[in-house]
């Protein structure tokens, strides 16, 4: 059990509601060389089934994080995944050489899938050569283990998927935000100073459902699967597609203590399954169709 990137700040403003130890990991918000302010307001507005923003990437910088951010967050005994962003091949990996040589970070997460910046993100995430690129220049740069975010905003997210595993991604997460938009009809202006944003919550979790499906079965490596989960049965269907772990995002925002809530609802489901390991029921979905009743008592 993960918690998204972006959603869950640098994981010490959550400190007061969550053991952060129990959580597999904590993937911090995304870090930058350089600080970046992020977009201009308004940078959020609630849809109907989910969140739309455009923070724009907003983050301390890599040596603010390493100063204030890091320590305090391994006191805690909190596992650390950074996400990483750049604006150029070279930035990300010098991101990965610098984040390498300091002690306690399990993880990298390289983001090439953000939908509301206008440089780097989906420039990288949408093209299957930019992204293997990318990946290829961090892995040169760190030994620690990679994990890469995918788009959704992609016509194959498994040609995406293959070409970051062939360029030395241990790790594939899917899904990024969705890109999206939405408007005020009374002021005719959009919700968005940005205009387009990145849709999180439970709208998008079909969709992210169908992407993992899809890139579990395009490459060997384990898969996070992302999106719109909110309940323990919500992140059991992403198991049973053949996810190896989940990350919780936007119900964080809702309910601070979600990933942990979240955790023991797996846990409990197992037990009254049987099952002695979560392995025992991951990658178990059966696609044989059935009804539930004779064929010859269909109505139609």
């Amino acid at each position: 059990m993960l918690t998204a990137s972006g959603t869950f700040g640098y994981g010490l403003e959550f400190g007061d509601f969550v053991d952060l130890s129990r959580l597999g990991g904590v993937i911090v918000k995304g870090i930058s060389l350089r600080p970046r302010p992020g977009n201009p307001p308004p940078r959020l507005a609630e849809t109907p089934s989910g969140l739309l923003n455009a923070i724009g990437l907003e983050n301390v910088g890599v040596e603010k994080f390493l100063t204030d951010k890091l320590p305090p967050l391994l006191k805690r005994g909190a596992v650390v995944l950074v996400n990483i962003l750049g604006e150029s091949v070279e930035e990300y990996g010098e991101l990965a050489r610098i984040l390498s040589a300091e002690a306690g970070i399990a993880a990298l997460e390289i983001n090439i899938s953000c939908p509301n910046v206008k440089e780097g993100g989906m420039a990288f995430g949408t093209d299957a050569a930019a992204a293997a690129r990318v990946v290829a220049e961090v892995r040169k740069n760190t030994s620690l283990p990679l994990i890469t975010k995918l788009s959704p905003n992609v016509t194959s997210i498994a040609e995406i998927a293959r070409a970051v595993v062939e360029a030395g991604t241990d790790i594939v997460s899917c899904i990024n935000t969705v890109s999206a938009m939405a408007v005020d009809p009374f002021s005719r202006r959009p919700k968005l100073a940005n205009i387009i944003g990145g849709l999180s919550g439970p709208a998008v979790k079909p969709i992210a459902l169908r992407c993992v499906y899809e890139v579990v079965r395009a490459v060997s490596c384990p898969v996070i699967g992302i999106g719109g989960i909110r309940t323990a049965l919500d992140a059991l269907e992403f198991l049973v597609v053949g996810a190896c772990a989940v990350q919780v995002g936007t119900a964080n925002f809702v309910r601070p203590t979600a990933a942990l809530e979240i955790l023991d609802g797996i846990e409990r489901f197992l037990r009254t399954q049987g099952l002695r390991a979560v392995t025992d029921y991951i990658g178990t979905l059966d696609t044989q169709c059935r009804f539930p009743f004779a064929e010859e008592a269909c109505p139609v």
